[in-house]
């Protein structure tokens, strides 16, 4: 049972983590698009957290499948795949001179990763519970 709580514990503190990442990386956008702050430091920010981000999702989806959680490993592995191809593409990084072309389809991809997020959290919580009462 102490297992179950530690991985829990875990999961879910990378979890928040990725979340507040991306909500970061939002907000940003969201404060360039209505001009609180200019796309120099806005780009800056942005790219700042881009690989924290991706070495979090990453060391979780390792963390899934050396504890054996392989339906939760299964859940990220698209956005590992999506990650690590950005990453091998050079398209991870917000560029200052384009921020405002993309930035609707920059928001949107931010958008996703948050939903997706979010029910990965909520189904985390559901599989700790569900192994719990068995």
């Amino acid at each position: 049972m102490a297992d179950l709580f530690a991985w829990f514990i875990i999961s879910f503190f990378l979890l928040i983590s990725l979340l507040v990442l991306v909500t970061y990386q939002l907000l940003c956008l969201a404060d360039l698009e209505f001009d609180y702050i200019n796309p120099y430091d806005s780009s800056a920010r942005i790219n700042m957290v881009v690989l924290p981000e991706y070495i979090t999702q990453a060391v979780l989806c390792c963390f899934y499948l050396l504890t054996k959680h392989w339906i939760l490993a299964l859940f990220f592995l698209p956005y590992l795949f999506h990650n690590v191809r950005l990453y091998r593409q050079g398209r991870h990084l917000v560029d200052v001179t384009e921020i405002f072309n993309l930035l609707t389809w920059e928001k949107k991809q931010r958008l996703v990763k948050l939903f997706y997020l979010v029910f990965t959290l909520f189904l985390s919580v559901f599989w700790m519970i569900y192994t719990s009462l068995d």
